[in-house]
């Protein structure tokens, strides 16, 4: 097991507005609802949890620099920063820990200019669409991924499989 046990979490522009913004597309929940249900998630598995909600692309840089060899994981929610922020890219590639992308819409059901994203090349996995379930969820796979575990998770092999599986 990891000796770091801290995630950041971090929410890019915009998302202080949760709760008001458009409730059709993000919910009714706000950015304080969220903050907490992963603050309790991670207590129940002995995360600590720290956050910061910015529109400053250069505040969410500073602060991954900050988590460098300090926290296990981060945890970012980038905003409109998913598609264009390489300085964010940059700084989380250069992070030593686990990285989730995490949206509460699905960005590739939504426009065409909101399909691609500067984090997910960097991000050890992406939770998108599942509302306001996906903050819990990000914090259960950073302890997932943090617990050392006997079986590794294998892809299924035989002949329902595909040939794929079999390599």
């Amino acid at each position: 097991m990891s000796e770091r046990r801290t995630v950041l979490l971090l929410h890019g522009p915009n998302l202080d507005l949760l709760g008001e913004r458009e409730p059709e597309v993000y919910g009714t929940a706000t950015l304080a609802d969220h903050v907490a249900a992963a603050r309790a998630a991670a207590a129940r598995v002995g995360l600590e949890l720290e956050d910061l909600q910015s529109a400053s692309e250069s505040a969410l840089v500073a602060a991954v620099h900050g988590a460098r060899g300090r926290c296990a994981a981060i945890v970012v929610n980038p905003g409109a920063f998913t598609h264009y922020a390489w300085s964010l890219h940059d700084a989380l590639a250069a992070f030593d820990g686990i990285v989730i992308e995490l949206h509460l819409s699905n960005p590739n059901r939504r426009e065409a200019w909101r399909h691609t994203s500067v984090v997910a090349p960097v991000a050890t996995g992406t939770i998108a669409g599942l509302g306001a379930d996906g903050y819990p969820l990000a914090i259960a796979a950073v302890h997932r991924l943090l617990e050392p575990h006997p079986h590794p998770v294998r892809p299924p092999s035989g002949p329902a499989a595909g040939p794929e599986a079999t390599a």
